[in-house]
């Protein structure tokens, strides 16, 4: 049964506070009467999150948290204390950053990118906003012009600090930008150098589209978010294109036709679609 992450296990019996389930080892944790659901019945198989309660008790809970064991988040402080933070995390009890965890003093409502583990001493699930010590700089499995997932961070002079897979330290240059991103979110990107000192350079753009025009770029991230098709053509009135894609109609037509030039889209009366 491992803490701070999600577990499969056996519900073996039911009392007045709830279901207790077990483990193939028969270690036994309680899942709260408010997250039984009516059909669960003893024997099922059930996934659960394995977290400490306010007393230290281990208790399951059917609530996917905002983030899990080893790895990173933008969580918002709920509040401060003398020892502390505690960040909103999705659970009844906070997630705990110690000031010693603490890059610099986080205050109430605001945002930190922070990375979670289960703290050996005390077996309960703290954060630590000192996000580089848990990055890896061995980058000999990866390969420029490969996809990969990112975790927008803090914004410093060189660039949009990311988050590479969750494993490693990368840099989107704000001059290669061309959309609001806010500090947390997920996104699809592309390795562009991969450097000597283990960091990454990140572009969202694959490799050889980054000269494209930012209008064409646009349609381009657009119809990936789309599934690869956009409702739009060529004869699509001005305000469509407007509320689909925020740009004038005499843009789109001419990165449209940028696009269709270089094949990488298709062309119908009625959508757009990618090649």
């Amino acid at each position: 049964m491992e803490t701070g992450t999600f577990n499969t296990l056996l519900v073996n019996r039911f009392t007045s506070n709830g279901a207790y389930l077990i483990d193939k080892e028969k270690n036994e944790v309680l899942l709260p009467n408010k997250y039984v659901q009516e059909n669960l019945s003893e024997g099922d198989n059930i996934e659960v999150f394995i977290y400490t309660d306010s007393e230290d008790r281990l208790v399951a809970t059917t609530i996917h948290p905002k983030v899990i064991r080893n790895q990173f988040a933008c969580l918002e402080v709920k509040d401060t204390s003398s020892h502390g933070a505690f960040l909103d995390w999705g659970l009844e009890k906070d997630l705990f950053v110690p000031f010693k965890e603490q890059e610099r003093k986080m205050r109430s409502g605001q945002w930190y990118l922070i990375y979670a583990y289960l703290d050996p001493l005390t077996k309960r699930m703290v954060a630590s906003s000192y996000t580089h010590r848990y990055l890896s700089k061995k980058t000999s499995d990866l390969e420029e012009g490969s996809e990969v997932e990112i975790i927008i961070g803090t914004t410093s002079p060189f660039g949009i600090q990311v988050i590479v897979n969750n494993q490693f330290q990368g840099l989107l240059y704000e001059n290669e930008v061309f959309e609001e991103l806010l500090m947390g979110a997920k996104k699809i990107a592309y390795i562009k150098k991969i450097r000597e000192d283990g960091k990454l350079d990140i572009s969202l753009r694959k490799a050889g589209l980054e000269n494209l025009e930012e209008g064409a770029q646009k349609i381009l991230e657009a119809l990936k978010r789309n599934s690869g098709t956009l409702a739009l053509h060529d004869k699509s009135s001005p305000e469509e294109v407007q509320l689909i894609l925020q740009m004038s109609k005499k843009n789109f037509k001419r990165s449209l036709g940028i696009l269709y030039k270089l094949k990488k889209v298709n062309l119908n009366n009625k959508k757009i679609s990618l090649i």
